[in-house]
């Protein structure tokens, strides 16, 4: 027992003072930054995910809010702040680097529950309270647990658009990304991206509903729709994006100045005409599907990937919910081309590991290698191999 209590790389909040490490981050101006928005804006309880507005596996930093508010740098989380509280919630992965990096400004519930969220908001929080989030960053399913474990407590659940983090963090925010978005040559795709398009309004043509559009969310969606790749986001080739596609037009959501000259050629080939990609701008997205959805109209999307924000916009009767959009699934099912691209990249990667095996055999005997240096290693072994784009997680390289 004595040998747990003096553990020096974790906080220690019921010493006096209270012992922080060194990996710890200050976050009590940040906190008073966030506590000072939520005032202007009448909310009592502020619950800041780790998620994107695509409900992206990785994050660019520009979007880890959780990572600079709290300094939790854990991929899995969720922090709610209220004037005089904090707390994080967290899976067991990452309960050690949570008592590292967090100060004591922050209470760490050992718990992913939303019910324990709503639980301990009901505590902190006095009823006739708002509890405010940002829909944009909510799945359909998760605003709904939150709508859920909150209801008929006599709290308000707020959805306020402007992100209040964004507001505290100001001009220490990263800048949005400015890196070139570009086509994937034709030997990778096995498919144009007019065929791709023309495949889902057929399927579109065929469901019973008969669907008038196509939401897009999912940043793996439009990158694969239209054949095109960026680098937004650690470990994902994709770039910040909406797609709404019509029988008739096809609407792309994004940074248009970002475009290669030949991705921009591509898209507006067969101007005007069905076939024709209107660039409108990302932020224009909710404005524009908002609009449409005025009409004689039915939208067909994928609720995993769709964020309550847009959701929100169109009338429950003009709703066509699958779990993935027909694109995610067309995604998923590969064509030869692709099988043999992906057998291809399988085989350069193998002579990476083959080359890495050898190394280790040679350098651990000598006591050359630690787990991160090793790691170094297999990754330059693979970014040496043709077409590398960079891995597709963190390597992982130790055990036992």
């Amino acid at each position: 027992p004595q040998a747990a209590s003096t553990r020096t790389d974790v906080r220690n909040c019921s010493a006096d003072p209270p012992y922080l490490p060194s990996t710890a981050t200050n976050t009590t101006a940040r906190l008073a930054a966030l506590r000072g928005t939520m005032r202007a804006h009448g909310v009592h309880a502020y619950i800041v995910p780790s998620t994107d507005a695509h409900m992206s596996e990785y994050i660019a930093e520009r979007d880890s809010r959780l990572g600079w508010l709290t300094g939790f740098t854990g991929s899995a989380g969720t922090g709610v702040v209220t004037q005089d509280k904090a707390a994080l919630w967290t899976d067991s992965r990452y309960w050690t680097q949570a008592e590292r990096q967090l100060d004591c400004n922050w209470e760490l519930q050992r718990t992913t529950w939303i019910e324990s969220i709503g639980l301990w908001i009901m505590e902190a929080v006095p009823v006739g309270g708002n509890i405010s989030l940002d829909p944009f960053l909510f799945s359909i399913d998760t605003w709904n647990s939150y709508s859920q474990a909150l209801h008929g407590s006599g709290r308000t659940l707020l959805p306020i658009e402007t992100n209040l983090v964004d507001q505290a963090w100001g001009d220490q925010r990263p800048p949005p990304p400015s890196s070139e978005i570009y086509s994937l040559p034709a030997a990778f795709t096995g498919s144009s991206w007019q065929e791709k398009v023309a495949g889902i309004r057929q399927q579109m043509e065929q469901h019973v509903r008969q669907p008038t559009a196509v939401l897009l969310s999912g940043l793996e969606e439009t990158a694969w729709l239209f054949n095109l790749r960026g680098d937004d986001i650690p470990y994902t080739p994709v770039f910040y994006s909406y797609t709404l596609l019509t029988n008739t037009s096809i609407s792309l959501f994004v940074d248009k100045l970002r475009l290669t000259a030949a991705a921009q050629l591509s898209l507006r080939a067969d101007c005007p005409g069905p076939l024709c990609v209107e660039l409108q701008d990302y932020s224009q997205a909710r404005a524009h599907l908002r609009l449409y959805a005025h009409g004689n109209v039915t939208v067909w999307l994928g609720t995993q990937y769709t964020s309550y924000g847009l959701y929100g916009v169109i009338p429950q009767e003009k709703l066509l919910e699958d779990s993935y959009s027909p694109v995610m699934l067309a995604k998923a099912v590969k064509n030869v081309k692709e099988q043999e691209m992906l057998r291809a990249a399988h085989v350069r990667d193998a002579v990476a590991v083959i080359q890495h095996l050898l190394w280790l055999e040679k350098m651990v005997p000598q006591g050359q290698v630690d787990e991160f240096s090793g790691a170094q290693h297999i990754d330059m072994l693979r970014q040496a191999q043709e077409h590398s784009h960079g891995p597709s997680f963190q390597s992982i390289s130790a055990s036992g």
